[in-house]
């Protein structure tokens, strides 16, 4: 089969063109620019095209894989409907894949990444050789296993195409609110996919949202009536930071946070419905290092300074405050410097208060000696020009009114860091967007003193 890929440069989108291509399927694909990941998939043997244009599309091509984040109006999936070809979103295409498998789905507004690498490794360490789709690097594997662990995402309500054998369930709140209407809407979505999972449910009992969802959808949580065993509702297994087993993750584990251990105990519950030994899955949990931007950690030296930069993927409040809990518990000691990049102009406006609130705490309950607010990523074909003239970095600095915060443009965030190296110790960067590049210039910039 043909396949050709819009959006080819986006985790997920490469990750099946990867998938595909592994399963000996010929595959090519387009984004607007060549970046690390286009550079890896030609490595792979994976046909880039640089810009979207009609030429890219030619007949013999069997499937068009786009990525949502593409408009409808883009040339190439224009040029494919008008040759007939079959189009499917990344999401569709994923679902299409799982039913050859026995799918592991892990869905919830934060944790999602972290807790599918964790099964994942967990299945790995068990012998059973599992396949993988995870929104960050690596992001996928091919195993020869039957098993299929996927990040399922929340957006656009993405994950209503899934219908997972297993569904861990992390959290649920408000976010994607440029899609969501209301809370309301997020309950009746969520509502809609817990009735889709075709085995267990393993949840988060600490998350009160996901436990009123998941009473209100499944009334035998809280009375006596056992369900019979041919009814379709899914076996729930509840995990807790109250769990005895949560001590002892705290102590194995290599990455810091309670939210990690929350992340822990659902792949713990998960590995004990595959029937597989909590001293195997213990093993692999106390092995993991993280992923790409979750809590990642760049050592180096200048000036003969040690100093540490912690690049995190962290861009709502909630995710926030968790990374800024985590650099307290291995940091505390130790100057901290917090660069925060507000990823797209929605998300600031819909939850400016609470942000404000979560940054206002930085110094004051999580210890942050200094914040720098830079400006917000733009995310094309997801903003609306009105909420961009109502909010921006300044505007958030202003509101959070602190003399330890301050806006710095994103271009001059790495001199700015160089010239100050000597006031801080640990420089955490946190956001989706771009910024995460801050932390190669800032090393680059003094490869003589590098470890």
């Amino acid at each position: 089969m043909k396949i050709h890929c819009i959006g080819i440069g986006g985790i997920a989108i490469s990750a099946l063109a990867n998938i595909y291509q592994q399963k000996g399927h010929t595959v090519a694909g387009s984004d607007a620019e060549a970046s690390e990941i286009t550079e890896e998939l030609k490595k792979q043997g994976i046909e880039f095209f640089i810009g979207h244009k009609t030429t890219n599309i030619t007949k013999d091509i069997d499937l068009l894989i786009y990525s949502e984040a593409v408009p409808q109006n883009n040339p190439e999936l224009k040029e494919a409907r008008r040759l007939k070809i079959r189009c499917l979103s990344g999401a569709e295409a994923l679902a299409e894949l799982s039913r050859d498998y026995f799918t592991i789905a892990v869905s919830g507004m934060h944790g999602k990444s972290t807790t599918a690498s964790m099964i994942a490794g967990i299945l790995i360490k068990a012998g059973l050789d599992p396949t993988f789709v995870i929104g960050t690097k690596p992001g996928w594997r091919v195993g020869k296993g039957k098993y299929l662990v996927i990040e399922a995402d929340d957006y656009q309500a993405k994950f209503l195409h899934y219908h997972p054998d297993i569904l861990v369930l992390t959290n649920i709140e408000e976010e994607h609110m440029d899609y969501f209407k209301n809370f309301q809407h997020i309950k009746k979505v969520f509502s809609k996919y817990i009735k889709q999972v075709k085995g267990s449910i393993v949840a988060n009992k600490d998350d009160k949202n996901t436990l009123k969802i998941l009473i209100s959808n499944f009334k035998f949580l809280i009375s006596k009536q056992i369900p019979s065993p041919k009814s379709q509702i899914p076996k729930i297994v509840f995990y807790s930071l109250k769990d005895k087993e949560a001590k002892e993750l705290k102590k194995i584990l290599q990455i810091p946070g309670k939210h990690n251990v929350s992340n822990a105990l659902a792949s713990l519950n998960t590995g004990r419905l595959l029937g597989i030994n909590d001293k195997i899955a213990l093993q692999a949990l106390g092995e993991y290092k993280g992923v790409w931007r979750r809590f990642e950690e760049f050592p180096f030296k200048i000036k003969k300074l040690k100093l540490k930069i912690v690049s995190d993927y962290a861009h709502h409040p909630t995710e926030i405050q968790a990374t800024l809990q985590a650099l307290k518990e291995k940091y505390g000691n130790e100057r901290i410097w917090v660069i925060f990049q507000p990823h797209q102009y929605q998300r600031t406006f819909y939850l400016f208060d609470k942000f404000v609130k979560t940054l206002r705490q930085a110094q004051s309950k999580f210890g942050v000696d200094k914040l720098i607010i830079t400006d917000i990523y733009t995310v094309e074909g997801r903003e609306s020009q009105a909420i961009k003239q109502k909010v921006n970095s300044q505007k958030l600095v202003k509101a959070i009114n602190q003399e330890w915060t301050t806006y710095q443009p994103e271009h001059s965030l790495s001199d700015y860091l160089k010239t100050f190296a000597g006031q801080w110790q640990v420089v955490a960067i946190l956001g989706a967007g771009s910024v995460y590049k801050v932390v190669n210039q800032l090393i680059d910039s003094f490869p003589q003193d590098q470890n």
